[in-house]
């Protein structure tokens, strides 16, 4: 199928970055380059974009789509986690400005056989990277009951966890859970029926909860948000894209400690710490997207974009 993504909050991405012509950007969850293509238009042949993805298919596509621009494009198959060795590996020592987009693409989620949707009949997978062995399937079929119900309840803040998780460990022992459409039904019959006719699908929150689980999207976000603020050059801008509150949580404590890193007891008359504020939150507050685009692309709904930029 078709490499399909929408480029969330892009207008204000592409101001939040305050591109140079000549500069060194981060593209650390290309996709399907919606975000790099506008990137791209504003560089010229002297600039370099730095294209990371864990999905092969998405940089296959990304590389199709940008090679008709005229600078520098350099493409990585890996986790933005590991930006710094990835930028040793290239020996860039500092870039102009980053971009994360922690959302999962229109086209993982609509193309059935990746097993992201609770809306198509799949295999239970959900690997952004497919070359990672742990999948949707081992996550359901071998974590223990409590480990569920933990999940579940942290990554999609569902109400209904322990019974979900309760559900799933009485069907798995009649036979392992493998495709979406019979978790979706499990998730159906946990959820009393009073409670599935309103707000979103049955099986969202859980799904979202699995998917963050298989792929360790939270496991090292903080480092990896601290790592981007110290590869940034002096004026250097990061624009960071979340779907989630404990995303969100964590780039807006990353960016208010590097503002205004003081250890120092609340009320004490004079900083003795010595710690210097690095950046400075372009945005105090997120960018949510506008009501249109809302309705033009309803996955957009609860993304929250936050920018830094570094003062140092």
């Amino acid at each position: 199928m078709e490499f399909n993504h929408k480029p969330v909050l892009l207008d204000e991405c592409i101001q939040g970055l305050n591109i140079k012509a000549d500069g060194i950007y981060v593209d650390g969850t290309i996709g399907g380059a919606g975000h790099s293509s506008e990137i791209c238009k504003l560089l010229s042949e002297k600039g370099t974009l730095i294209g990371i993805d864990r999905d092969m298919e998405a940089l296959r596509e990304a590389e199709k789509r940008l090679e008709g621009y005229s600078c520098k494009k350099i493409f990585v198959h890996d986790n933005y986690a590991n930006i710094k060795a990835i930028l040793d590996e290239l020996d860039i020592d500092k870039v102009d400005g980053a971009l994360l987009d922690l959302g999962v693409s229109s086209y993982q989620l609509d193309n059935p056989e990746r097993g992201f949707s609770y809306m198509n009949e799949a295999p239970l997978d959900m690997r952004m990277d497919q070359d990672q062995q742990f999948t949707a399937e081992d996550v359901v079929n071998d974590y223990s009951r409590e480990e569920l119900a933990r999940i579940i309840k942290d990554y999609g803040e569902e109400r209904w966890a322990g019974r979900i998780a309760s559900f799933i460990e009485r069907e798995r022992k009649k036979e392992p859970i493998k495709d979406t459409g019979r978790l979706v039904q499990i998730i159906k019959d946990a959820v009393p029926a009073s409670k599935r006719r309103e707000g979103p699908h049955p099986a969202k929150r859980t799904f979202q909860a699995i998917r963050i689980e298989v792929n360790d999207e939270l496991g090292g976000l903080k480092k990896a948000v601290d790592d981007f603020i110290d590869i940034l050059s002096q004026n250097g801008r990061l624009c960071i894209i979340s779907f989630h509150s404990l995303e969100d949580r964590i780039v807006k404590e990353a960016f208010a400690t590097c503002e205004n890193p003081c250890t120092c007891p609340k009320g004490a008359p004079m900083c003795t710490c010595g710690k210097e504020p690095v950046g400075r939150r372009v945005t105090k507050k997120p960018i949510c997207p506008l009501g249109s685009e809302q309705e033009d692309n309803p996955r957009a709904r609860s993304a929250k974009l936050r920018v830094l930029e570094k003062t140092i």
